[in-house]
């Protein structure tokens, strides 16, 4: 099966040459890293077109510059395997990875979450266990109610990813649609209790940021509307 990471960057230069050393060498010789690139101007585009220029599969994109969620699925719509992979630009993938999470796809898995290790900037560790920390669980009210699926750590077949394209409108994030996409689908989800990443927390990430309470209300509205729809 071929495999597909869908990074989506943005002012990413600090860390994503680190990121990128810790994925490529996990995948075979037809597999695809796509950059989506947020901000084309800034530094990033050089640093992932000399690894592009090295390596034919990293393959570099602009982005639309709407931000995170838009961004993300830019990414996807340019992937081409049978497995996808979200990847933001800033963590690091441990070496197994890729094979656990494969084994987990070969099992029957339509998409798989697995846990991580939450970092400073630096990668010293500041809590073992995303899981943990969110009380992860695959129960469809419960992930509205509260969303427990971190993108970073998610991968799902393209068949999962074709039942999510295009996103709706105004979406609240990337990762929730999905997941709660899947599992209104009656999609095998596989929570893989073994932390795979260190999951780089350093006050400049894209995503994470806190929400009001009316926001909130807002969102879960907007996404009960949007998976009504899905059949």
């Amino acid at each position: 099966m071929k495999i597909s990471v869908a990074l989506a960057a943005y002012k990413g230069e600090e860390y994503i040459a680190e990121q990128l050393d810790s994925i490529i060498k996990q995948l075979g010789q037809n597999d695809e890293i796509i950059v989506s690139d947020d901000y084309p101007q800034g530094e990033t585009r050089s640093i992932v077109q000399k690894y592009a220029n090295q390596d034919k599969r990293i393959i570099y994109i602009e982005g639309e510059g709407r931000g995170v969620v838009a961004n993300f699925e830019n990414a996807l719509k340019a992937c081409t395997g049978d497995v996808i992979f979200l990847c933001d630009q800033d963590d690091v993938w441990l070496p197994d990875k890729v094979s656990s999470v494969m084994t987990e796809i070969e099992n029957g898995a339509d998409l798989v979450l697995h846990d991580a290790c939450v970092t400073d900037g630096r990668l010293k560790v500041t809590s073992p266990s995303v899981f943990a920390l969110y009380k992860t669980n695959s129960d469809y009210i419960s992930n509205l109610i509260k969303n427990t699926f971190v993108g970073c750590c998610m991968a799902f077949t393209r068949q999962v990813m074709l039942d999510t394209l295009p996103f709706p409108k105004e979406l609240p994030m990337h990762d929730w649609w999905i997941a709660l996409a899947a599992i209104k689908k009656g999609r095998k989800v596989a929570l893989l209790d073994k932390p795979l990443i260190l999951w780089r927390r350093h006050g400049g990430n894209v995503t994470g940021g806190k929400t009001g309470l009316l926001q909130k209300i807002r969102w879960r509205a907007k996404m009960i509307l949007s998976l009504a729809r899905i059949k």
